[in-house]
């Protein structure tokens, strides 16, 4: 294991969630590495015993259709997605198998999928633990064994807190903040949060994800949003002066992310228009580690 905050208070207790609605795939056999890297986003040369992954596979229009985390547990990977897609992503891995020599296998019974932060994670605990491949802010992903005993130094989290976490740092997560099927990598940041290898040769979608890199087409982005009340239930639509503008996503009191149209936000702030979440009106702030911008030029009705 891996220490991912070596200048965090030890005098502190760091908090720990086990992650109940995430499921662990293992992928191996001779073929594993290259069966993945020739169908993910991300580049396998990254991912080894101290450094996990972010990527997803898409479609071959570009779309995600799962995102994950993957750790290396020896010659195989494993594979940490959000419950509602896992076994539809074992069913699409194995419709691309073929004839490659892998094996692939649900082993969510084998692991609890845990985020810590707030001081060291131990490295005598059993498991695999590396900080997070999204966002080293963000703390220590950890895959422990079933039944493993949280360590000395750690309080037990919750959902919230965890997602409350996400929001401060604006760390989008699907199924909460985009919809498999319907967002592109871009759309959920996830060139500025290293879950695409531009570099790597062919994934698949890699053709349409490279274009709207090279030619800087992305125009939806997921944001952090503010408001002075409550923010109305994920889901609700995002206006900025009264046009379509986004989704709001995961929420935390008046604090949220959404999936916006930067040009559509950009152009009501310009025109001094209200951009609303529901009824709620909002701020919309690009966070901090992006690397996008806002457009030059207000937003149109295109």
């Amino acid at each position: 294991m891996t220490q991912t905050e070596p200048n965090s208070d030890t005098d502190t207790a760091g908090v720990c969630v086990p992650l109940t609605d995430r499921r662990v795939l293992r992928v191996a056999g001779a073929d594993a590495r290259g069966f993945l890297q020739n169908l993910l986003t991300c580049d396998l040369d990254d991912v080894d015993a101290q450094r996990a992954g972010y990527g997803a596979l898409l479609t071959p229009q570009g779309k995600i259709l799962f995102d994950f985390l993957i750790f290396a547990e020896g010659d195989a990977y494993l594979l940490d997605t959000h419950v509602s897609g896992a076994a539809d992503l074992a069913k699409r891995l194995g419709f691309y198998k073929l004839r490659a020599k892998v094996e692939i296998a649900d082993v969510s019974d084998d692991y609890q999928v845990l985020a810590a932060w707030g001081r060291d994670w131990p490295s005598d605990v059993p498991g695999i633990a590396v900080p997070d491949p999204r966002l080293a802010a963000f703390g220590t992903r950890i895959l422990a064994k079933a039944g493993a005993d949280l360590p000395a130094g750690f309080e037990r989290g919750d959902d919230g807190a965890y997602h409350a976490r996400r929001v401060a740092l604006a760390l989008p997560e699907a199924p909460h903040d985009f919809q498999p099927g319907d967002a592109f990598p871009h759309d959920a940041d996830m060139d500025d949060l290293h879950g695409v290898a531009f570099d790597k040769g062919c994934f698949v979608g890699q053709e349409v994800v490279s274009r709207m890199q090279h030619r800087g087409t992305a125009r939806r982005r997921i944001v952090r949003v503010e408001a002075h009340a409550p923010l109305p239930a994920p889901g609700s639509p995002v206006t900025a002066g009264g046009k379509a503008a986004g989704t709001l996503g995961t929420t935390d009191g008046a604090s949220g992310l959404a999936l916006v149209r930067l040009d559509r936000v950009h152009g009501a702030r310009q025109r001094g228009e209200p951009v609303l979440a529901g009824e709620v009106a909002i701020d919309a702030q690009l966070p901090d580690w992006a690397r996008f911008t806002w457009p030059k030029t207000a937003g149109d009705d295109a």
